[in-house]
């Protein structure tokens, strides 16, 4: 009897943490291939009118290839959203660019949020103590206003934000909605920037990400940011 218990709980420990020894092997295997060369603006620049004549072929099936591609990047933790996003942009102007990001960037997203939180949330709070239900207290209170900041202004690296409220409590509703619009403003400026990339392509140009983020699109971003702090302002202020 105690043998047949032991298999299953093994069994489901297994089960628990193979999504995350998914998401591991996937990174792992990016690095080991050598994935990352693909993913530059020297590549799309080559093969630009290649890539742009297959999804004027493909109409149907190039949004859904991207989707899951950028699922994908997002879910693995990979490096190259920026440049994923850019090139939704080229490829598919601005307005799908950016709705075919914002899809595949949520989606991607909130399967690390569910990896993150069903395999390791609770033996987080186990180990790490009552300091953790306190954090998880003071940020849940104002849950949607902090993750919106930390959508709209790139403080923290993309895959950090997306693992860190799996670990303060954090409700998937309240997850997924914030990431789905706190992305929206530089999903657009990103995707805004990649449909005239072509221009800068046919001028011999260098292009950068460092050149997307402006001052006046910094300034632009942290405004919005400072909205979505109001009801954390308007709490303390009425406490």
């Amino acid at each position: 009897m105690n043998s047949s218990q032991d298999h299953v709980e093994k069994r489901a420990v297994i089960i628990r943490y193979l999504p995350v020894g998914a998401v591991v092997g996937g990174l792992l295997l990016f690095y080991l291939f050598d994935l990352g060369s693909y993913l530059n603006f020297e590549q799309l620049r080559e093969n630009r009118y290649a890539l742009l004549d297959w999804v004027a072929q493909h109409s149907l099936v190039a949004p859904l290839i991207y989707i899951l591609l950028y699922i994908a990047v997002v879910a693995f933790s990979l490096p190259g959203g920026a440049v994923m996003t850019v090139s939704g942009g080229f490829l598919f102007g601005t307005l799908f660019g950016a709705l075919y990001t914002v899809l595949g960037a949520t989606i991607g997203a909130t399967l690390l949020f569910l990896i993150a939180k069903t395999s390791l949330g609770d033996a987080l709070k186990q180990r790490a103590g009552p300091w953790l239900a306190k954090m998880q207290d003071g940020f849940n209170e104002n849950a949607m206003s902090y993750l919106l900041v930390l959508r709209l202004i790139p403080i923290f690296p993309f895959w950090l934000v997306n693992l860190a409220p799996a670990f303060l409590g954090v409700h998937l509703r309240t997850y997924f909605t914030a990431t789905l619009i706190g992305i929206i403003p530089g999903t657009v400026v990103f995707s805004l920037v990649g449909a005239g990339l072509g221009s800068v392509f046919d001028r011999g140009e260098t292009f950068t990400i460092n050149g997307v983020l402006t001052p006046e699109i910094i300034a632009a971003l942290v405004g919005l940011a400072l909205l979505s702090l109001v009801p954390v302002a308007y709490k303390k202020f009425k406490g």
